[in-house]
């Protein structure tokens, strides 16, 4: 196994960093923002909409009992948001750092090559 990974070390690093800075792309597109509304925020309106027509009709509206959630889904969704923008730009590092090392070419020392070459005699 050792032997494998010395063997085929550029290629490998090459790969994975290729992989990384896909994983980094993919996720960077995929997370940019919309310009048009999500079919929960739009049902979300429509539902206060409907429940602002039937407490107009009906008596004039008292403080629900239920306390407010929306600063804690405000702040859930800011959390959500800014880990996924460290996960892309940690993928992409790690990208461009892998595909770096594999590039770095590393000169051969000749004292290796004479203790090895000594130790087979």
């Amino acid at each position: 196994m050792k032997e494998i990974f010395k063997k085929y070390k550029t290629v490998i690093f090459r790969t994975v960093g290729a992989i990384m800075l896909l994983i980094g792309f993919v996720l960077y597109f995929w997370v940019t923002p919309k310009e048009v509304m999500s079919e929960n925020e739009i049902a979300a309106a429509n539902v206060a909409r409907m429940e602002a027509s039937v407490r107009g009709n009906f008596a004039p509206s008292k403080q629900s009992s239920k306390p407010d959630t929306s600063k804690f889904l405000e702040k859930l969704k800011n959390a959500q948001k800014a880990q996924i923008q460290y996960l892309t730009i940690l993928s992409m590092v790690f990208g461009v750092l892998f595909l770096g090392y594999s590039f770095i070419s590393k000169p051969k020392s000749d004292s290796l090559k004479k203790s090895t070459s000594d130790f087979e005699k």
